[in-house]
């Protein structure tokens, strides 16, 4: 069952915005096992040029799911997101599912645990936001995919097959690498 922790950014968060919120992204809670807890994280943001943003973070044992979209109607915003999140899920299930509980493949979980903005150019450098990650045995296949899905251009993963840590990730020409660590 999805629980929701939902936050505006220079938005008033209205009943009417938060059921409509509510609403449509639990329409994704078909695709779940029964079983599963998830908290969506939801992120409303509102630009000095009127354009809305949703942000949408679902981590969820086997994976995570996160997608965000920008337009002039914070509803057809939270629409596009959760269209998006739908087209990740059902990627996900017909191209991985069968070869993850094969495999017993849970995906990465991570935990963001600092975020700061830099307030001087000296302080560019500094590291802003760190993360923590557990590797889960994959194959590179499935390490695109992920990467894909969480919209990163690289993902680190445990290798199912070597044992190993890999790194796969989108080169300039659009194509994709694979790092193998020794």
């Amino acid at each position: 069952m999805l629980q929701f922790n939902i936050r505006g950014e220079n938005v008033d968060l209205t009943d009417a915005i938060r059921d409509y919120v509510v609403k449509r992204i639990s329409k994704l809670e078909k695709y779940f096992e029964d079983n599963v807890e998830a908290t969506a994280h939801v992120n409303l943001k509102v630009y000095t040029n009127k354009q809305f943003k949703v942000e949408v973070t679902i981590p969820l044992p086997y994976l995570t799911l996160r997608a965000e979209e920008t337009s002039n109607d914070m509803y057809a915003s939270i629409d596009l997101v959760t269209d998006k999140l739908e087209r990740q899920i059902r990627k996900y299930k017909t191209k991985v599912n069968r070869k993850a509980r094969e495999k017993g493949f849970k995906g990465l979980e991570f935990v963001a645990t600092q975020e700061e903005e830099p307030t001087s150019p000296t302080d560019s450098l500094k590291i802003v936001r760190t993360k923590q990650i557990s590797l889960k045995p994959m194959d590179s296949e499935e390490a695109v995919l992920q990467m894909d899905m969480l919209g990163h251009d690289f993902f680190v993963f445990e290798d199912s097959e070597t044992n190993g840590t890999s790194i796969v990730y989108r080169r300039k020409d659009g194509r994709y690498g694979l790092i193998e660590i020794n």
